[in-house]
């Protein structure tokens, strides 16, 4: 087995092949060289029990909202729901593979919620980048974005904005 393979079954990053059809580096993320207000990138994951009561145990918020079905159905809701922290974050994880390998940091996220997740729904997340500050002196930007989340139907069901460190192109960066 080739040293650098990862083992059977596990995942990888994506590679690039060079000019010569030989791996390259890990394939990476935009560079903020390469991000321009206006910009959109979207990702879509389904709701299963599993983030519920995985969830629940990641976060040790075991609320019966999130794991007790006949508690669930008494309340507003009428079923269990996804947790606003982890609705949130799978909101933050299109932002986190948009950039990854060029990111720095995930500097700020702020989110509000219009409606619940359930098991079942299948959410889409659209970014828009919002604002790009070049941060030459650290061969970076600061790259502001904001987010929605829907549901099927079209159902809003949160609203978020975060900030990203994002480093330039090396060759970019050396001539700042």
């Amino acid at each position: 087995m080739d040293a650098a393979a990862p083992p059977e079954g596990a995942c990888s990053l994506p590679t690039r092949r060079d000019a010569r059809g030989e791996h390259a580096t890990p394939a990476q993320g935009a560079w903020f060289d390469d991000v321009r207000v206006g910009d959109q990138f979207s990702a879509r994951v389904t709701i299963t029990d599993a983030h519920l009561l995985i969830g629940a145990g990641l976060i040790g918020d075991f609320n019966p909202h999130h794991v007790d079905d006949e508690y669930a159905r008494t309340t507003r809701f009428g079923s269990r729901i996804l947790h606003g922290v982890l609705t949130s974050a799978l909101m933050g994880a299109p932002v986190g593979m948009h950039f990854h390998g060029t990111a720095a940091a995930y500097l700020e996220h702020a989110a509000r919620f219009v409606a619940p997740a359930r098991p079942g729904d299948t959410l889409t997340t659209t970014w828009t980048v919002t604002s790009c500050e070049p941060k030459p002196a650290k061969r970076s930007g600061i790259v502001a974005l904001t987010g929605v989340c829907h549901k099927q139907g079209g159902v809003l069901v949160a609203e978020a904005s975060g900030k990203m460190l994002v480093n330039m192109r090396p060759a970019a960066a050396s001539i700042a």
